[in-house]
């Protein structure tokens, strides 16, 4: 048991790392885009921040980095956490692939009554994705 009161009997030894010492914590300043969810059911929210590598016009966003900001259990923090090492260098089409399976997996599981918490990663990255596209079209159009 850690001095957090998470036990191991609950939660897997990677979820406890990132619970204590969350990775990629806090605003990126000059981020190019930024997503926000709440989950209804238990009051948890994130905020995710992107910063994305400088492209061609017309060629796909890739992550260059991304970090977060949390409100909620250690579930919540440990899945936004991880979230970020495994967003980073992807695109917005393969991190949009992500499911909240592949977030809850990459902490080593999360007790059932947890699994929720996995969602809010997810939902985040969709959320953001959609922006993009919805901004992207927005240009296109404006440049006709």
């Amino acid at each position: 048991m850690s001095g957090n009161n998470l036990s191991s009997q609950y939660y897997s030894a990677i979820a406890i790392e990132h619970f204590e010492n969350p990775r990629n914590v806090g605003e990126i300043v000059d981020a190019d885009i930024e997503g926000q969810v709440v989950n209804p059911v238990c009051g948890d929210e994130v905020k995710f921040f992107f910063r994305f590598e400088k492209t061609e016009v017309g060629q796909e966003r890739v992550i260059e980095s991304v970090s977060f900001q949390a409100s909620g259990c250690p579930a919540t923090i440990a899945t936004s956490s991880i979230a970020t090492e495994m967003l980073r260098g992807l695109s917005m089409t393969e991190a949009s692939q992500l499911t909240r399976s592949d977030y809850a997996e990459a902490v080593g599981g999360l007790p059932k009554s947890k699994q929720h918490c996995s969602v809010l990663a997810e939902a985040v990255v969709k959320q953001v994705a959609a922006n993009l596209r919805f901004k992207d079209e927005l240009s296109r159009k404006d440049s006709s």
